[in-house]
């Protein structure tokens, strides 16, 4: 862990740093998952109607919604949650200053109101924030009981936030009051077994997030190669196991993104740089990991962060730290499998993290160690990728929330 608050992950990883964050229908987070539109949120990023690229009624009407995630601890860093517009035509971003009060919110995820942003604190002392984006006022922060939580995600019934604590391996649940602020949490589970993988000191929790049909919450372990499902009592807050997937011995496991139909869903292994596809049992919760696939990054080094997938379920685009480009796939046989078409240069240093707009034109690349979001512009017949103009200069960017 670093000094002064900041994690090992906020410089790049211990393993990046030595080299050259699903999608619920029900909220939004930097996977780039999109609200409904019934919502303050969805109303926020679809204000009108029409025939969009991806075959949805939405329709551009001036701009949108647009936060920013950083390390405010890093060298050259933010200040704390940065707050832009982008407009969802041209692609332009347009910076509108800073929520300031948030220490190293390197993750963002909204509630399903629209109304209360949630941010990560990846710090040792680890910690997850309530802000009201109408007045940019701090509700307040409570300890997630571990180190460096990486990844935060907000449960569809809008009742609970869920957290991974990077540091520590471990989850947490935090109930949210009718105002959007944070009780005190109301659970922690360590993941304690399989031992660690290969070089891992340790459980190392990359992600939390709820299954499209909201009966599973499933947890991904860098540390342990595995992802765990759990059952809410979303009465008590409290998660039960019920199963656990393996990924390969030394993978790495970092980001899960669900197809929109809910049966299969993808997986980024940051330390074998391989993309695997994965079999989802809604019924039981339980997930089968496939072999890696190839990410089009070559053989130099390389760390994959996560997939983004259209909301038509044709295409993915998986971000290359190290290689540097977005990696595109077809999406066939209904989710079961990706077939890699190409790369695209990302535009930048370090895709941390990508996100698509709610309407799927629109694919978001924080590049942190350039400190800047491309934006690109998405072409639905072929997952084609287009820079819309020069990425927008966001320090230390780690995290682009559209919505």
């Amino acid at each position: 862990m670093g000094t002064g608050g900041l994690s090992r992950r906020g410089f790049v990883g211990v393993l990046a740093g030595t080299a050259a964050g699903a999608a619920l229908p029900a909220m939004t987070g930097c996977d780039g998952t999109p609200a409904p539109a019934d919502t303050p949120a969805g109303r926020a990023s679809t204000p009108g109607a029409r025939p969009s690229a991806q075959g949805e009624s939405r329709a551009p009407s001036g701009p949108r919604p647009l936060y920013l995630g950083t390390y405010t601890s890093a060298d050259g860093g933010g200040q704390g949650i940065g707050v832009a517009t982008y407009d969802p035509v041209s692609g332009r971003v347009t910076g509108d200053g800073t929520i300031t009060g948030v220490p190293d919110p390197s993750y963002l995820a909204v509630h399903p109101d629209g109304r209360t942003l949630y941010a990560v604190n990846e710090r040792d002392d680890g910690a997850v924030t309530a802000v009201r984006p109408a007045d940019r006022k701090v509700l307040g922060s409570r300890s997630t009981g571990g180190s460096a939580p990486c990844h935060l995600s907000v449960h569809p019934s809008g009742r609970w936030l869920l957290s991974a604590n990077y540091g520590t391996g471990s989850v947490a649940v935090h109930p949210i009051e009718a105002s959007g602020a944070l009780g005190e949490r109301s659970d922690l589970v360590t993941h304690s077994a399989p031992p660690p993988g290969p070089d891992q000191d340790g459980p190392h929790a990359h992600q939390i997030v709820t299954s499209p049909d909201g009966r599973h919450v499933l947890a991904v372990d860098l540390g342990t190669d595995t992802v765990y499902t759990y059952r809410l009592d979303t009465k008590a807050g409290k998660l039960t196991e019920v199963s656990r997937a393996r990924a390969a011995s030394g993978a790495g496991p970092r980001h899960l993104t669900f197809h929109p139909d809910g049966r299969y869903a993808y997986l980024a292994n940051e330390i074998d740089n391989t993309v695997a596809v994965c079999a989802y049992d809604p019924e039981t919760g339980r997930l089968t990991i496939g072999p890696g696939q190839d990410t089009g990054s070559g053989s130099g080094t390389n760390y994959p962060a996560q997939l983004a997938v259209a909301p038509d379920g044709r295409h993915a685009w998986l971000a290359n730290r190290g290689h540097d480009s977005l990696a595109r796939y077809a999406v066939e046989e209904d989710g079961a499998r990706l077939r890699l078409l190409g790369t695209v240069p990302v535009a930048g240093d370090f895709p941390r993290q990508i996100a698509l707009s709610p309407d799927g034109d629109l694919l978001f690349a924080a590049n942190q160690k350039s400190g800047a979001v491309a934006v690109f512009h998405v072409d639905a017949a072929d997952g084609g990728l287009r820079l819309a103009g020069e990425p927008f200069a966001s320090p230390v960017a780690v995290c682009a929330l559209p919505l």
